[in-house]
């Protein structure tokens, strides 16, 4: 089966020419997030560095290492490591089902000793990334027949049940939106994703009944009727709705949240962040950091679009859908618009697992934008 395979004729970039090719305007509301976040981190923890502002900082630079790292590597390492990448994450997840460290009734986590590590959040980067590079050089006759589509869905498959199985429905769901959305982008056929809908729902009685742990159905019940459970089930999204919704407009000043600052509002620092913000900033401060978001996205988009490799591309597009769903997920939880599920709030929520694992993302899509015009080979030739 013949590979639409395109040899480099590009020459070793320096540093300065990357540095050259680097986007200000994907770097710039990167930053803006972050430094909201230590900003609201700072109020979490009652006006103090600790416990959560000073820690989250010290990740951030740690980040930024990562960041750079990612950013300024010759794409064709990526291409070269990207199934190894894959390989590494899988492993860990596997190793959490065995050995891993639990914690708020999940087990999620790899105990290395000085530093925890939830290799969920790295698995989804890792499978944009070798999603991409088994993507990019088919063409379009080999991208029209399913047997080609067996060995993304299986690198799908693994990881989503292992995940589920920790209990973390909601990043195994979004892994499956991300493979979704790539398989969208590559040019699936339509009819095969009609026919996914229809197995889907068929299968909802079966999850219903034998996928999910009771507080699963409740969160859902919960989201259906808010009343239901106001004490149990329902007691963070109704406080996160009562603490939003105080907010108004301009809030009622930093540092000055009610249900915040007086510990009403469950897990303030992470899943919930975003209605602390609003809380305390309103309104205006809410919707400030959808509009960074959104400039996120379209730069993301651009960068894809004026990429002229197709690993780069997909690279690109791949870390969009992965930031849009993170965001898109964590406020509409928030807010009501979903069932509670454990997602957190992009670059804001505290923790280091997420926090640098889209920080090489944002690496690599850079690395994608500086290599834009780089001709790339199968085998990163």
């Amino acid at each position: 089966m013949a590979r639409q395979t395109r040899v480099s004729n590009a020459s070793m970039m320096t540093f300065s020419e990357k540095l050259s090719r680097f986007s200000v305007a994907l770097f710039i509301p990167m930053c803006l997030v972050l430094a909201t976040s230590i900003v609201v981190l700072y109020s979490a923890g009652g006006g103090a560095w600790r416990p959560f502002a000073l820690s989250q900082l010290l990740k951030i630079l740690v980040g930024f290492v990562v960041f750079f790292f990612a950013a300024f590597t010759n794409i064709k390492t990526w291409i070269k490591s990207a199934y190894m990448i894959y390989a590494v994450a899988l492993i860990m997840i596997i190793l959490v089902t065995f050995v891993g460290h639990t914690g708020m009734g999940a087990q999620r986590w790899l105990n290395l000793g000085f530093i925890h590590i939830q290799p969920s959040e790295l698995i989804k980067i890792a499978l944009v990334l070798a999603l991409a590079r088994y993507f990019a050089w088919m063409n379009s006759v080999e991208l029209s027949q399913l047997k080609n589509y067996i060995v993304p869905i299986t690198m799908l498959l693994i990881p989503f049940g292992l995940i589920v199985m920790q209990p973390d429905l909601g990043t195994a769901l979004s892994m499956g939106m991300i493979t979704v959305g790539m398989f969208y982008i590559v040019g699936a056929q339509k009819k095969w994703f009609i026919i996914g809908i229809v197995l889907g729902l068929m299968a909802m009685p079966v999850v219903w009944y034998g996928g999910l742990h009771d507080y699963q159905r409740d969160r859902i019940i919960t989201f259906i009727n808010p009343d239901h459970d106001a004490q149990g089930a329902g007691y963070q999204i109704n406080q996160a709705k009562i603490a939003f919704g105080s907010g108004g407009l301009t809030g009622k000043g930093y540092l000055k949240g009610s249900q915040s600052q007086q510990s009403f509002l469950p897990e303030k620092q992470t899943d919930f962040i975003f209605t602390m913000l609003g809380e305390e900033l309103g309104f205006i401060g809410a919707f400030g950091l959808i509009a960074v978001y959104a400039w996120i996205i379209l730069v993301l988009f651009w960068c894809a679009k004026t990429c002229r490799n197709r690993f780069g591309q997909l690279i690109c597009f791949g870390f969009m859908l992965n930031f849009f769903i993170y965001y898109f997920i964590n406020i509409s939880m928030v807010l009501g618009l979903m069932p509670t599920v454990g997602v957190p709030l992009p670059l804001m929520s505290f923790g280091g697992s997420s926090l640098l694992s889209l920080m090489f993302g944002f690496g690599l899509a850079q690395n994608a934008h500086i290599h834009k015009d780089q001709q790339l080979s199968a085998k990163g030739s």
